[in-house]
């Protein structure tokens, strides 16, 4: 029985990243960065203001607010003429001479000599002419030249993970497309002669196709780029011509239904000119029976996945997730483990590593997580996808404990958030 270090290194050394491909920025959203996005401007690529307001020259308002009096210790009101406006988006220069403002717009190309924007709850808000209430600084209220990005400067690195941050820096430094690691392209095939899809009412002995919906679903939220092929029934030959079209263009097989008993040999004897899977048993639960190989001339990933839905998804989540995250570029493949305490006791299957649905929550007046476990004992409630449905953490069991006591601390793996 292989452990599950062994198996996940064996998958995840097969990941097959596809090339990286230039993209619209629009399109670059949650994939890795590629290259080194240098900037040819600087960014802002003028002098411009920060706020609305009046552009002057620090110097001229130095005294507005002070205690500044007339020969006969009337004080003096800090008056200057407004000589013209200034909206974001003029291409027209204008010079402000000594002890004159001018109005501008947030974003404004700043008049010559200007060297600061006053602003507005600092004056009187004058059209032809404004008094001025408090002072300001040179460089105040103003966007320098070059102060977001210098010429040569990365603006987006390789690497990054492209999120609304990053779109409207590439967009600012005038980049419209990018490079990025696209998605890896994957397949979702079910098998078995029992499986209906849901818009048919199940006969006698047959059951909804569960498990292309789920993990396709489950692929898109690791990041993949899913095609749902649907049922193929127990025509083996048809399996071969379904599967050896996935391969040219996929990263990633799944074919779920098709492991354990006569039905995985039939299964494998129908790919074997395409490659080798191995079927093996791997120390965890549940789905402690899975297969695994690389087909086609690409040595594509290829699994089989147990028919019980809620087996199919955790092989997914401890083996084929982590193969996409790597393909994505990600240096984090795995979900984040945290410590909680558990509310219950929990059961698991000695010499096995236990994945184990549950809810985890955190105590408000000690910041501690807790768990929960759902679904009981291993064995009989296994199945139940509905337990999985509430979960949004798996418990993560060692193989050599079998029981956990209430209070114990045990290592939770965080799923998808739900909203």
């Amino acid at each position: 029985m292989r452990s599950v270090e062994d198996q996940q290194t064996r998958v995840t050394a097969a990941a097959v990243a596809p090339r990286p491909v230039r993209v619209a920025i629009s399109e670059a959203q949650g994939l890795l960065c590629a290259e080194d996005v240098v900037t040819e401007r600087p960014l802002p690529g003028f002098d411009q203001a920060a706020i609305d307001g009046y552009a002057v020259r620090s110097v001229d308002v130095a005294d507005a607010g002070t205690d500044v009096r007339d020969e006969e210790g009337e004080p003096i009101e800090l008056t200057l003429p407004v000589v013209g406006e200034v909206v974001a988006g003029s291409r027209t220069p204008t010079r402000l001479q000594p002890r004159q403002t001018v109005r501008v717009d947030t974003g404004a190309p700043l008049p010559t000599l200007a060297d600061a924007v006053l602003p507005l709850d600092r004056t009187d808000g004058g059209r032809a002419k404004v008094k001025v209430y408090k002072p300001v600084r040179s460089g105040d209220y103003v966007r320098r030249i070059g102060d977001d990005v210098q010429p040569g400067d990365v603006a987006v690195r390789s690497g990054t993970i492209i999120g609304s941050a990053q779109v409207g820096l590439l967009a600012a430094v005038g980049r419209n497309k990018v490079l990025v690691h696209p998605q890896p392209r994957l397949s979702v095939i079910s098998v078995g002669g029992e499986l209906v899809d849901i818009d048919r009412t199940p006969g006698a002995g047959q059951v909804y196709d569960v498990n292309s919906y789920a993990l396709a679903a489950a692929a898109r939220d690791a990041g993949a780029d899913v095609n749902r092929v649907g049922i193929v029934g127990g025509d083996l030959r048809r399996l071969r011509e379904v599967v050896e079209g996935q391969l040219i263009r996929s990263e990633v097989v799944v074919i779920a239904g098709a492991v354990g008993g006569g039905a995985s040999e039939q299964v494998r004897d129908a790919l074997s000119d395409l490659g080798v899977i191995e079927v093996d048993r791997v120390a965890m639960h549940p789905g402690s029976v899975q297969g695994f190989g690389r087909l086609g001339r690409d040595e594509v990933p290829t699994f089989l996945l147990p028919s019980n839905p809620v087996s199919a998804l955790v092989v997914f989540e401890v083996m084929i997730r982590p193969l996409i995250r790597i393909t994505l570029g990600r240096r984090q493949p795995m979900r984040r483990i945290v410590k909680a305490r558990t509310l219950a006791p929990i059961t698991s299957i000695e010499g096995r590593k236990g994945f184990l649905r549950a809810q985890l929550m955190r105590d408000e007046s000690t910041g501690e997580y807790l768990v929960q476990a759902l679904g009981g004992a291993p064995g009989a409630s296994s199945h139940l996808l509905a337990t999985l449905a509430e979960a949004n953490c798996l418990v993560v069991i060692d193989p050599d404990v079998t029981d956990v006591r209430t209070g114990d601390e045990v290592d939770v793996a965080f799923l998808a958030q739900r909203g």
